[in-house]
């Protein structure tokens, strides 16, 4: 059945480029994945800009499309020629600019960095709109305001998605996911706000560039459209061997964010999801536009073009994961060898058993700098008072509900103040892998029910295979919400956990001690040196 899916190109392909690993899914008619392939890689620090070369990009997307095709081999004994459907995605936001011979005119600019701050701050109070600095028109402003000489040659924008999709089709567009970490998106439009690039051609008319923002965005596509098809070129340079056919139909080029909606179901209103790992972040859908700019909300969109708040945060797990390491040293020490996993369920078990507001102890999980509460460093802190109830349930617990602390504090915004309500959140991550743990911990945190698949797809690389299976097999009118649940998820199980009453206050109390004593993390990070 697989191998006649593969020789008959029933299949879609994915390949989604991570801060760490470039991987790619092929999927068949059920949607499952039938044959994997995967490219390790790490950006580097080139002249205080974090960065990948070019030549990482290239090799990276060969050497990830050839262990895909020998995975294919091995497993079904078919040379892989031919798939129904691509999609390319990757990490949003960051800056690359090329010349009208198509070359990088400065080296690629990730997300990472935040260099763009003055650029950010100016376009957000031009807009009434939130630019984060990772965002791409941040960058191009800030190269304005430092005079960068590559300007005038510039003769297109775009990410990094956009950028492997235009080298194998020659298209230069984007999915509206992955444009709304460039530019605002207007919902009403599905492209671009007007007026604002209307209000950033006249900002930076005096340098009388020979382009306009408008000439070199590229061309904004939703979830279903055609955004063009694999050249002879584009074949060749994703499979060196001569084996893939050219002519296969691309699906508009997304972000990890849209691809993390996709794969978890979550792209419809009222639903959203988290993921809760080194950093954490949730996407919530909403109904309506916020009624203000809030710089803890940067608003994005589905891969359909409906509006999402994306709450950001740095920090989770890893001062989290330090403890646990902690325990595990001390009960080797004592003799006792116990397996990691078992260690962690036992711990996060025992968080449970805590009080629900902590007993009155803190903790600030800061290895880095946290944008949200205004720190550009961090310092990982615990903290107690003398009358504190200072036990291993409550110490676990502190340091769960402080990993989702600066979570809340952005959630609570889009919930207390904005009114936004959601049906359910999706939960994936490591945070979630001990069942019942931090989907509980979670619940409490925003006061919405939070489900775990049983099955969890495939991540980002699976979502885009299935964005290109939903191109190429949606019926006629069939909203990519529709798909999701009758030809994807429709045999999915999930657990929910409802937030208790009594949680929910709980971590209520804590965020309120955690606000009050921020102070104590400034302290920290001025002093200790």
């Amino acid at each position: 059945m697989k191998k006649e899916s593969i020789l008959q190109a029933n299949t879609a392909l994915g390949i989604e480029f991570g801060s760490t690993r470039i991987k790619a899914v092929l999927i068949d008619e059920t949607k499952e994945p039938i044959a994997q392939g995967s490219y390790e890689w790490e950006n580097r620090l080139e002249n205080n800009i974090w960065t990948y070369s070019m030549e990482d990009i290239m090799t990276g997307l060969k050497e990830c499309y050839s262990d895909l095709a020998k995975d294919v081999k091995q497993k079904y004994d078919v040379v892989l020629k031919k798939v129904g459907s691509i999609g390319i995605s990757a990490m949003m936001h960051g800056y690359m600019a090329f010349d009208e011979k198509g070359e990088l005119l400065v080296p690629f600019r990730t997300w990472r960095n935040t260099m763009t701050q003055q650029a950010a701050e100016k376009l957000t109070e031009l807009f009434q709109y939130n630019i984060p600095q990772r965002w791409s028109i941040a960058h191009l402003y800030q190269a304005i305001l430092n005079e960068e000489k590559h300007l005038p040659q510039i003769n297109f924008l775009t990410t990094l998605a956009g950028f492997i999709h235009f080298k194998l089709t020659g298209e230069k567009v984007l999915g509206v996911g992955d444009a709304s970490g460039m530019f605002p998106i207007d919902c009403t439009t599905g492209t671009y706000y007007e007026s604002m690039i209307n209000q950033f051609n006249h900002l930076i008319a005096e340098k009388h560039f020979k382009w306009k923002l408008n000439d070199i965005l590229p061309k904004v596509l939703s979830a279903g459209e055609n955004a063009g098809t694999l050249t002879e070129q584009g074949a060749k340079l994703l499979d060196p061997s001569g084996n893939l056919e050219s002519g296969i139909p691309l699906c508009p080029p997304e972000g990890d964010a849209g691809t993390g909606m996709t794969a978890t179901n979550s792209v419809a209103v009222r639903t959203g999801n988290v993921s809760a790992g080194t950093s954490v972040f949730a996407m919530v859908v909403l109904e309506k536009e916020l009624s203000k700019v809030y710089p803890e909300i940067d608003l994005v969109t589905t891969p359909t073009g409906n509006l999402v708040g994306m709450v950001h945060c740095n920090n989770c797990t890893s001062d989290l994961n330090a403890w646990v390491n902690l325990f595990q040293e001390y009960g080797e020490a004592m003799g006792l060898k116990a397996d990691k996993n078992d260690i962690f369920a036992t711990l996060y078990h025992k968080a449970l058993e805590g009080d629900a507001d902590c007993g009155g102890l803190l903790s600030y999980c800061y290895l880095s700098g946290e944008p949200i509460t205004n720190f550009e460093q961090g310092r990982p802190l615990f903290a107690r008072m003398a009358d504190s109830k200072f036990n291993l349930s409550n110490f676990m617990r502190t340091h769960l509900y402080s990993s989702l602390s600066t979570l809340k504090i952005g959630l609570d915004i889009l919930f207390k103040q904005e009114g936004v309500t959601l049906d359910n959140l999706m939960g994936h991550g490591g945070l979630f892998k001990t069942k019942g743990v931090g989907q509980k911990i979670m619940a409490a945190a925003a006061s919405v029910p939070v489900s775990v698949m049983e099955t969890a797809g495939e991540g980002g690389a699976w979502g885009i295979a299935v964005l290109a299976d939903y191109m190429k097999q949606k019926q006629n009118g069939e909203t990519l919400e529709q798909y999701l649940n009758n030809k994807v998820f429709a045999n999915s199980e999930a657990v929910t956990i409802v937030p208790s009453q009594k949680d929910s206050e709980g971590f209520d109390k804590f965020i309120e001690l955690y606000q009050k004593c921020l102070p104590i993390e400034k302290v920290a990070v001025e002093t200790m040196k």
